[in-house]
């Protein structure tokens, strides 16, 4: 087994989000600043020490393949500076698409992490995938299937979830979806969304 260690980035702090909890803010959302509060997500961890910090705390303890996650916007200055202080160790995810994949890549990653942009109406869109691979090449791109059940089924299969874990996607994790988007990345990540940053262990069925 190996540790890989995580920095999670919301509004530029380094935070430990309840999964479940995570929302997109309405643009056209008229509750009061005090209703907007109640509405962050839950955490269990926070800190005002800077990303770059912990990047430098792994880079001393030699773990590899770590990860940063941008959860939403305001995280991009603080993402470039965890990277620069362990260039070629950690990996970055949020928001990660072909035109700016290759300027993550400029600013330290090792790898970039993917969901969102290669899923589409629900479903792997093919020619964005590969416009990745062309772009970046299979060895540099993590794809993330992190996932939940459908609440309206609560037995059944685990569906790759995207935009911050709220949209369900019509693809479920399984043995057919690993070997075929296997062909095109160089590893996977995997949240089991409903208990992550819960400190309750791990979803042993989909493991």
């Amino acid at each position: 087994m190996k540790f890989r260690p995580c920095i999670d980035l919301h509004s530029g702090q380094v935070k430990q989000i309840v999964g479940s909890t995570l929302k997109d803010n309405d643009p056209n959302d008229t509750a009061s600043a005090q209703q907007q509060q109640q509405q962050q997500p839950a955490t269990n961890f926070e800190t005002d020490r800077p990303a770059a910090e912990y990047s430098k705390m792994y880079l001393r303890d030699k773990l590899t393949g770590g990860h940063v996650i941008m959860l939403g916007p305001g995280n991009t200055e603080a993402a470039k500076s965890a990277l620069g202080a362990y260039p070629q160790g950690l990996q970055i995810g949020g928001g990660i698409n072909d035109t700016n994949a290759q300027d993550w890549l400029d600013a330290g990653a090792s790898h970039v992490i993917v969901t969102s942009f290669v899923f589409r109406n629900g479903q792997i869109d093919q020619d964005r995938l590969q416009s990745l691979v062309q772009k970046v090449g299979k060895e540099r791109l993590v794809l993330d299937l992190s996932c939940r059940r459908k609440p309206q089924d609560p037995t059944g299969p685990y569906y790759v979830v995207t935009d911050r874990w709220q949209k369900f996607t019509n693809v479920a994790v399984s043995k057919e979806t690993l070997e075929m988007m296997g062909e095109w990345c160089d590893e996977f990540l995997v949240h089991g969304v409903d208990v992550e940053g819960k400190q309750c262990g791990i979803l042993e069925d989909l493991v």
